[in-house]
């Protein structure tokens, strides 16, 4: 089992030097714990939280990996920009990393980024399959013609493409049958949202198959998110994780995020969280994920090492531990494949 991190946002209080001194820091750290995937998503004019563009960013850390770690986006807000742009910066990229650049992209869910950008909202999911589909195009023919209801391409030149053939992997995130079954179509793998309960997953993953099947497409396993918290005792992490993660949890929750009730998330937030947080001691959470292992097809699983007000030394700290007590142990982990995944049985 690979291990991975989200590296996110920070309060716009913090100076942009220092929050990139974190960045830089975490990347070392996380190394050294043996992570072996980088990642980060993206905003644009973020409410009290800042988030560095991830393409310049990525150019930055690259500098930073060693050859056996990949880095990546979880995820790009793609519909919001062109796709000869979006191709050409992240086959850009692929070259700086020479071909370990992982590409998570998705709708997001705030309309006002939309808006600034003269984007149709309500037409996001329309706008992703046409830019994946240029996108696409740009990587992999030498000349371009496209004549959508988005864009309009007429016999065009290319002139960078990446690295990894065809295309660098794209992973595509859902919470809901329409999206798997999007991402299926679309990506090269459906990137498991962290807020998603397993049970959840396991009755989506059919209709995953059952796309995939119908375009003839290989199966990949998936990128599992979860957050993770470990602690002396259950009920430590619990209430650990409650200390670093509930401010934010009630951003995301207002800001509108699927499956995150605000009423919910700030009434009770422990119950609201619990059933999809890996919690517990190191062979507590341990044993969570072999269950899962069992379970799902997945791999790798990206955890979040950072909240927004945590400084590098816990970022560190937490990274060292949680490389000890769960990276290195379960290194040689291997999920289910595909052919042992069994598909909940509808009942009535």
């Amino acid at each position: 089992m690979e291990f991975g991190i989200l590296m996110g946002d920070q309060p716009v209080s913090t100076p942009p030097e220092e929050h990139l001194d974190l960045m830089l820091r975490k990347v070392e750290a996380a190394q050294k714990a043996g992570f072996t995937y980088l990642t980060i998503g993206q905003h644009y004019l973020y409410d009290g939280f800042r988030w560095f563009q991830p393409i310049p960013l990525l150019a930055r850390l690259a500098a930073e990996i060693d050859d056996h770690v990949r880095i990546g986006t979880t995820v790009l807000v793609g519909p919001v920009q062109h796709p000869v742009a979006l191709a050409e910066d992240l086959a850009t990229l692929d070259v700086i990393t020479r071909g370990k650049l992982v590409v998570g992209i998705g709708t997001g869910y705030l309309a006002h980024e939309y808006d600034v950008f003269g984007k149709p909202f309500k037409q996001r999911y329309s706008l992703l399959e046409e830019l994946i589909e240029v996108m696409t195009k740009v990587w992999t023919q030498d000349r371009v013609t496209h004549h959508g209801k988005f864009f309009d391409i007429d016999d065009r030149p290319t002139h960078l493409h990446p690295v990894q053939k065809p295309r660098p992997p794209i992973w595509l995130g859902a919470m809901k049958e329409m999206g798997v079954r999007r991402a299926a179509r679309h990506g090269d793998v459906w990137t498991i949202t962290p807020q998603q309960t397993i049970p959840q997953v396991e009755e989506l993953v059919g209709a995953y198959l059952d796309e995939r099947a119908k375009y003839d497409l290989p199966l990949t396993k998936f990128p599992l998110r979860r957050e993770l918290q470990l602690g002396d005792s259950y009920e430590d992490a619990l209430n650990s994780f409650a200390d670093v993660a509930r401010v934010k949890y009630v951003s995301y929750a207002g800001q509108g995020m699927q499956l995150l009730d605000r009423e919910r998330v700030e009434a009770d937030f422990l119950e609201n969280v619990k059933d999809h947080v890996l919690l517990g001691t190191g062979e507590q959470v341990r044993d969570q994920i072999r269950d899962i292992a069992a379970r799902l097809p997945v791999g790798p699983l990206l955890v979040r090492p950072h909240w927004p007000g945590m400084d590098a030394a816990q970022t560190e700290a937490y990274l060292e531990r949680v490389g000890r007590e769960v990276v290195e142990p379960l290194k040689d982990l291997q999920s289910i494949d595909f052919d042992r995944f069994e598909v909940p049985q509808t009942v009535g």
